[in-house]
């Protein structure tokens, strides 16, 4: 009979253990699913962004990795520099005003291009002959596998004359590294290594 007692208690021992060692792994697991749903949250509100707009009223903003936004911004700053760049009017002051905001966007090889240009005439006989030239961008390829980024543009020029309008085929490359953004360079790239692969006529229709 005393047998039979003792054999109970232990039992009871082994279930209490038992029980308490289920309910110890229960509020580990607990524990640790209110932390990760707390980091959750914590990375969520991260995400939130509130501006204040002229110190009267807030907005709510969602923020980005930085990376998933730079094809885009290497797209623009490449199609702001070719529209800056091959946009001109028979204005010293305006082609003066554009050659400038572009050579912000990019290193000394734009600008060795742009004085052949003008040590051959391009832009006096822009001005002279009361030319506008104006360019579309077709496309921009950018490869993004591989730092510094390389860049092939295809655009077309159109050269608009008092007789007839000239649509060339320009084609360039160049490698994009990454800068430190400004107001005059808010995307936060610079072009290096500007080259103009091909520009050609590739017809003149008289006005």
């Amino acid at each position: 009979m005393e047998f039979k007692v003792l054999r109970n208690i232990e039992n009871s021992f082994k279930q209490i253990r038992l029980y308490a060692l289920l309910y110890s792994v229960f509020c580990l697991a607990l524990v640790l699913f209110i932390v990760w749903k707390s980091y959750r949250f914590a990375e969520a509100q991260r995400q939130k962004i509130y501006v204040l707009d002229n110190g009267k009223s807030l907005m709510l903003a969602l923020s980005q990795d930085a990376k998933i936004n730079r094809p885009v911004e290497a797209r623009e700053h490449i199609r702001r520099f070719h529209e800056l760049f091959f946009t001109l009017a028979p204005d010293k002051d305006a082609i003066e005003s554009n050659i400038k905001r572009a050579l912000l966007l990019s290193d000394k090889t734009a600008f060795t291009y742009y004085k052949d240009l003008s040590e051959k005439g391009y832009y006096n006989r822009i001005i002279s002959g009361n030319v506008q030239q104006r360019i579309e961008i077709d496309s921009i390829h950018c490869q993004f596998d591989r730092y510094p980024y390389s860049v092939l543009t295809y655009a077309k020029q159109y050269i608009t004359r008092s007789s007839n309008i000239t649509e060339r085929s320009l084609v360039t490359s160049c490698i994009l590294i990454n800068s430190v953004r400004s107001d005059t360079n808010p995307q936060g790239f610079t072009i290096e290594k500007f080259t103009v692969v091909e520009n050609k006529d590739l017809q003149t229709v008289d006005r």
